[in-house]
Order: structure tokens, then sequence, then C-alpha cells
């Protein structure tokens, strides 16, 4: 097939890319490399099957040829990022996801938006089901980023029930692995890059906050089989194992190895207190849960780490 990916320079893009490559599949990915990074897609370079299009997708495109498929994966996704970037994060949420859905109208492809487990806010209901509507601040500082996803969300549905386009959502859970940039401010590369770097951990509030952390190679395979086998309604796609941020530094202290302090730093306005997805729905309709346990990604995360010269 010809597939579409949009943020295919990203974290989870570039890996998207690498498995529907390795599938046989021929890709156009569409970036703007406004956090994704080149160097992420450097393997495929020479390959007639990837096609690689500078381009910011809140701005009209047109394919000439024919789309089977797109993933619609880009976004500035870490806090950083979107509250550096706020009114390009609500383009590509709405704009960009109205240009796709055209695209997919025009060339009659099937079509996957990437949204969020930010959809849900700070979670009054736990662990988070597709059927739990959030509890969101709009106009906080992570506003920009969860009203784009909860927009683009509706705007998917808008365009399966009148223009009958062939839609997905999967809603992303904490994701970790190879190719996180290591200064965009997540957990995961923020810990990695202080215990190499023998500074302390910082953790806000006590660390009592949870996450559950799904490692990125099970991530893709659950994007795969949803587009493959899902249906039009949300889906969560992510490791229901849950963990508190506390532990999580002391795990990752331990991998990497030294004695670095852990030390406490005020708890970011909505801060989610509880994140854990229900993957009911994915285990049943699409036969996928996380295969890969939370020592191993890390490992493996931690090694891909101390080859990292530079941030991208």
């Amino acid at each position: 097939m010809r597939i579409v990916v949009t943020g295919g320079a990203g974290f989870i893009g570039s890996h998207l890319v690498d498995r529907l490559v390795e599938q046989g599949h021929r890709i156009v990915v569409i970036d703007n490399f406004i956090t994704g990074c080149p160097g992420n897609l450097a393997q495929h370079k020479g390959n007639d099957a990837v096609t690689i299009v500078e381009h910011d997708i809140s701005k009209p495109i047109y394919l000439a040829e024919g789309v089977d498929r797109i993933f619609h994966l880009a976004s500035p996704a870490s806090p950083i990022d979107y509250q550096k970037l706020p009114i390009p994060t609500l383009k590509v949420g709405a704009l960009g996801t109205h240009n796709i859905l055209g695209m997919a109208k025009l060339k009659k492809a099937r079509v996957l938006l990437a949204s969020t487990s930010e959809v849900y806010g700070d979670p009054e209901e736990h662990p988070q089901k597709e059927t739990y509507w959030g509890h969101v601040n709009p106009v906080g500082p992570r506003g920009c980023y969860d009203e784009s996803k909860r927009f683009a969300e509706a705007l998917m549905m808008a365009y399966h029930t009148y223009h009958k386009v062939d839609t997905r959502i999967v809603r992303i859970f904490n994701t970790y692995g190879p190719r996180m940039r290591l200064n965009d401010g997540r957990v995961v590369p923020a810990f990695i890059s202080q215990v190499l770097a023998g500074e302390d951990l910082t953790v806000f509030g006590d660390g009592s906050q949870t996450r559950s952390f799904c490692y990125v190679s099970d991530l893709v395979s659950g994007l795969i089989s949803l587009m493959d086998k899902g249906d039009e309604n949300p889906c969560n796609i992510g490791n229901p194992s849950e963990i508190t941020i506390r532990e999580f530094a002391e795990r990752i202290r331990d991998i990497v190895g030294g004695k670095t302090r852990i030390v406490e730093r005020p708890l970011p306005v909505d801060d989610p207190r509880r994140r854990r997805p229900d993957i009911t729905r994915a285990k049943t309709m699409l036969d996928w849960e996380p295969k890969v346990t939370l020592q191993e990604g890390l490992e493996k995360t931690v090694a891909w780490a101390r080859t990292v010269v530079s941030p991208c």
C-alpha cells in the first residue's frame, strides 16, 4: 500500500515508518521538523520506498498519486514543546486534521488519528476507559494540547458520520524508547539524562503520582492493529502496569547505576495524579496487549541513550 505518515520524523512516527517499510509498503512522510528529527529517518536515505515531504500539514497539501492509508501523528507532544508552541499545536490538531481528512475523503483512504490520554485530563475515573469524557482544564497550560486532540477527535467522528470517511482514533498513553529527544522534558528522557550526567533526579511533588509506560515497539504494533482491525470509536493503546514516578526514578537509577539523589520540585499546574489505561477494548477487538516488560524496555532505552551525542 501507499501510506502517508504525518509527523513521521518524530519519535513514534519514525518507528512506525520503520515497521511499515519492513512490511513492504511505500511511505510518504510529511513533517515540518518543528519537533521531529531528520536523523530519525536517516536509515531510509536512498530507499525509493520512502518519500520525505517537508511541509506544515496545517497548510493544504495535494498528493498526485493514490493514497491507501494515513497515519496522522503530527503534533508537538511534550509539555515543553506544546507550551512553547501553543498556536502551532492547536493548528495541527484543527487545521492539520481537517487537511488530512480532506485528503482521506479525496483519496478514499482509511485514516488514523493519534490522539492522547491527555484528553482525559486529570482523571476522576481510574483506570480510564474510552467511555470516560475526561476532566480537562481548557485554559490551563496543557489546554492547547488537550483541546487540540479533543477537537481533532470530534472532527474525525464528524467526517466519519457525514462524509463516510473510514476513520480510526487511538488514545496513546505514555510511551518511551529510543529516539525520544533527551531534552524534551518528558519523564523518561529527563530521568535518563539526569542519571547519565550524574545529576539529581527531579520528581515533581512527592512523586506519588502514577503513570503507565508502554515501550514503543508495542505501541507501533497497536497502531497497525487498530488501523487493520479497528472501528471508528476511540481505542486506548498503552501499558496498564502502573508505577509511581518516585518508583520509576529509582528503577532508572538502578539500571544506570550510581547513587544519584532524588529531589522534589513543586508540582506543575494540572499535572495528572493518576494515569492508567483500561485496554479491554484493544484486547477484545485487536487481540493486542503489550509484551515488553518495563525492565527490558528501560534497559534498551538506556543503552541507546548512552550512544546519543546530541539531543536530535
